[in-house]
């Protein structure tokens, strides 16, 4: 019938006109919401990004080095970059963390380029009309490395830093160079006082007469094996002699910045160099070696005070170490790594020592007869001849060949003097341990 026809068509208009609406009705997630949120995260990279580079320029600032600077610029730039269209909202929230975080101007204001600002004090004075302080400072540098030397550990440790300024010792003042572990009621005084033979110390001019009236000790407490003209040495037992062991190594600490060993000298024997005159016997410089050494080292380590530096006595216990090598029929090598000047002096003793036997023999020598003839290692002598270019290739072979440059130098140098040893007056024999002798005394 025909009114069931146009029911049907009606429904079917209906569902017709339906499908067209649900496709042109709004999606149910606000746009708006999606994108505060992806500002939000983007604001919280930008934030987290300008903490570290402002934080890192900080340091570059602190440390005295402007290299930094080029490339925290260029990181602020990248990210500024990554920001894109959202750069206006992310600027409102960034003056609202600066206002509550309190980074940035001092008004709150970030620079143009997305870089905020840092106190720094150095700046501030800059800014009130003085000069500004420049970033590198010699005075900063020195006083970094005197107080960070190669001792120091951590860069937080403040007990690394020089605690004496003078040292009395006798007749000579000296100035201390590094931290030394005196006790610290003696840390900061004007003047350190060390007896000169004994080698107590004393915080007042006083306390030192009245031990000098006390103390009954001329010379080292040791056994003198070497005696020639007003020169001598003494092999002391640094077991057998702890205090005095322990307080010479005190004090050769404040001229010695490698050096480490204070209190554990049980497995070492200490060869010092002294001076005679009608007052007794002054101590003039040392060195150290252990009893057995696994790496046949000779000479641990080495130091003349300051107020005899200068005059030769370095080579002078240099030679003294190799002498005591030969007696024990050994070749010797001071401990490695060398320091700096170490490094420079044993190459100059190994240069002397080498130069003037190629010099006075006539017949072929080999680096092992070198090495026999001196004591010296084969490395040791091998590294001499390298950098005196004396060795030369030819024809398959090594040959040792002495330019006229090394023969002039050795002559400059012979022509200026030093006291020698003479193997004739040293009497002694190399010393045997027991087991209990080489450990540790703790």
């Amino acid at each position: 019938p025909p009114s069931h026809s146009s029911h049907r068509k009606s429904s079917l208009s209906t569902s017709a006109s339906s499908t067209p609406a649900l496709e042109l009705s709004p999606p149910p997630t606000p746009l708006p919401q999606l994108k505060k949120k992806t500002s939000a995260s983007l604001l919280r990279k930008a934030t987290l990004k300008l903490a570290a580079a402002a934080e890192e320029k900080r340091k570059k600032v602190e440390d005295g080095n402007e290299d930094g600077e080029g490339d925290i610029d260029e990181e602020l730039e990248e990210g500024e970059g990554e920001e894109g269209d959202h750069e206006e909202p992310i600027k409102e929230e960034r003056s609202r963390s600066e206002d509550v975080e309190g980074e940035g101007d001092a008004e709150g204001d970030v620079d143009a380029d997305g870089d905020a600002d840092m106190d720094d004090p150095e700046n501030e004075e800059g800014a009130d009309g003085d000069t500004p302080l420049p970033t590198f400072s010699k005075a900063r540098e020195i006083e970094k490395l005197r107080t960070q030397g190669s001792m120091t550990q951590s860069h937080s440790e403040i007990s690394r830093v020089k605690n004496l300024d003078k040292i009395q010792m006798g007749k000579h003042q000296v100035e201390a160079w590094y931290f030394s572990p005196y006790p610290v009621e003696l840390a900061h005084t004007p003047t350190l006082y060390v007896c000169e033979f004994c080698l107590s110390f004393f915080s007042s001019e006083k306390m030192i007469e009245r031990h000098r009236t006390k103390c009954t000790l001329h010379h080292p407490p040791g056994n003198e094996i070497y005696r020639h003209e007003d020169m001598s040495f003494f092999e002391i037992d640094g077991r057998k002699q702890k205090t005095w062991c322990r307080n010479l190594c005190l004090l050769s600490k404040c001229f010695l910045d490698h050096k480490t060993l204070y209190y554990d000298v049980d497995p070492f024997l200490f060869y010092v160099m002294c001076k005679r005159d009608d007052t007794g016997v002054h101590v003039i410089g040392y060195f150290s070696k252990e009893k057995e050494s696994a790496e046949g080292y000779n000479l641990a380590c080495i130091l003349t005070l300051p107020q005899y530096q200068r005059m030769g006595y370095g080579m002078l216990l240099m030679e003294f170490s190799y002498e005591l090598s030969k007696k024990e029929n050994k070749l010797g090598s001071p401990e490695k790594p060398l320091s700096d000047l170490g490094l420079l002096s044993y190459r100059a003793y190994w240069a002397e020592t080498i130069v003037e036997i190629l010099l006075s023999t006539r017949d072929d020598i080999s680096i092992e007869d070198l090495a026999n003839r001196t004591a010296i290692v084969h490395s040791d002598v091998m590294h001499t001849c390298q950098v005196l270019q004396m060795l030369k290739f030819n024809k398959g072979q090594h040959h040792l060949i002495v330019s006229e440059a090394v023969v002039e130098q050795h002559e400059r140098a012979k022509k200026k003097g030093r006291r020698r040893i003479d193997p004739s007056k040293l009497i002694w024999k190399p010393p045997v341990f027991s087991r209990n002798d080489l450990r540790f005394g703790f």
